[in-house]
């Protein structure tokens, strides 16, 4: 089969003799095709530093709640095309690389969002350190899942930001100091670069416990009202607070004969906020938390089955105080699966409700 180079620089080579019949000679149309194949060869070697990669994900949800509030009350569905991301990566140089992660979420994020962007500086083999710089979702959390839906350490943590971070990273270790300047600032503090963030993640090498992988972590922030849901309108909602309040998360990851992995992780707020700054407080001091345990098994190589226990105090009916569920994925065909989840959740006003989503992905 003709390769994508060989056949453009034949049909330019054939756009060439047909606009100039005098030069189509035997001896100038192979000229001209070796002169386009290096030329498209060239192009070539350019294509391969970059790497695209990307997700379409359709989503079917039902959602029944109980509340004594006649306008939560009630059952609803829905069917959408929940996410499309779209991740190019590119590589020219050694030690310099780039990242872009384009994302459309119906009813979400229209239109197109740039959801990262950020320039990689890499040791490499020389000194194994980095420096990330862009947008990004800072290492505050870990977020390992099974589930279609987001944990509620996701829920409550993940932090998107413009930041800065410098690491260091090896089989074994990855260790990272970032900052970035949060939305969130302190009454009468100008506007400066000022929120912080750390890591610590923990591989275990394979051959230390046969049959078993692990990894475990601690990050910190030094805002978590930063965290892209404390910040939005049901949260702190843009306006000032009178001191920072620190956050904190800690996770293991854990497989065992590639089969049955075990999932915990804790993340949460390290002192109260002061009465009233949370939109969801109710006028009261409130130290959010939360936490989330899955226990997932490979049946087969393509059905996965996965249980989840989740929670968390001082949500104020943001989120679930108490969550469980199962999920099952089948993959379908090779970077194609269907997946089906059911998740019970209690919330501290006694409202309950019960979410059945079933989801169709392909990755590539």
């Amino acid at each position: 089969m003709m390769n994508c180079g060989r056949f453009l620089s034949a049909m330019l080579a054939l756009a060439l003799c047909v606009t100039l019949p005098g030069l189509s000679t035997a001896a100038n149309l192979e000229e001209r095709v070796s002169a386009l194949e290096e030329s498209v060869g060239g192009l070539g070697d350019w294509l391969g530093n970059i790497e695209i990669s990307g997700a379409i994900e359709v989503e079917a949800g039902y959602v029944d709640v109980d509340s004594d509030d006649p306008e939560l009350d009630g059952d609803e569905s829905d069917l959408v095309l929940a996410t499309v991301e779209l991740g190019i990566d590119a590589d020219f140089v050694k030690h310099v690389s780039g990242h872009v992660l384009l994302l459309w979420e119906e009813d979400d994020t229209e239109p197109l969002d740039v959801d990262e962007a950020f320039i990689r500086l890499d040791g490499e083999d020389v000194l194994p350190m980095y420096l990330q710089a862009g947008k990004m979702y800072v290492p505050f959390g870990n977020f390992d899942s099974f589930f279609i839906s987001d944990p509620l350490t996701l829920e409550l943590g993940e932090t998107r930001e413009s930041a800065a971070i410098i690491g260091y990273a090896n089989d074994l270790f990855n260790l990272s100091f970032g900052a970035f300047n949060g939305d969130i600032d302190e009454n009468g503090d100008d506007d400066h670069i000022d929120s912080f963030v750390a890591s610590a993640v923990y591989t275990m090498p394979e051959d230390a416990v046969t049959g078993l992988e692990l990894a475990a972590g601690v990050s910190w922030i030094s805002n978590i009202a930063d965290s892209d849901t404390l910040q939005d309108e049901d949260g702190v909602d843009g306006a000032s607070i009178d001191d920072k309040v620190g956050g904190i998360s800690a996770f293991v990851t854990a497989t065992l004969q590639e089969r049955w992995t075990l999932i915990a992780e804790y993340l949460g707020a390290l002192d109260e906020f002061e009465a009233g700054e949370l939109g969801f407080d109710g006028g009261q001091a409130f130290e959010p938390k939360t936490w989330n345990v899955e226990l997932g098994c490979a049946v087969t190589d393509a059905l996965e089955v996965a249980l989840r226990y989740e929670g968390g105090d001082d949500l104020g009916g943001l989120l679930p105080d108490s969550q469980y569920g199962i999920v099952a994925s089948y993959g379908l065909f090779e970077n194609t699966s269907l997946a089906v989840e059911y998740l019970h959740g209690e919330f501290e006003n006694d409202d309950e409700q019960d979410v059945l989503t079933a989801q169709l992905a392909f990755e590539f």
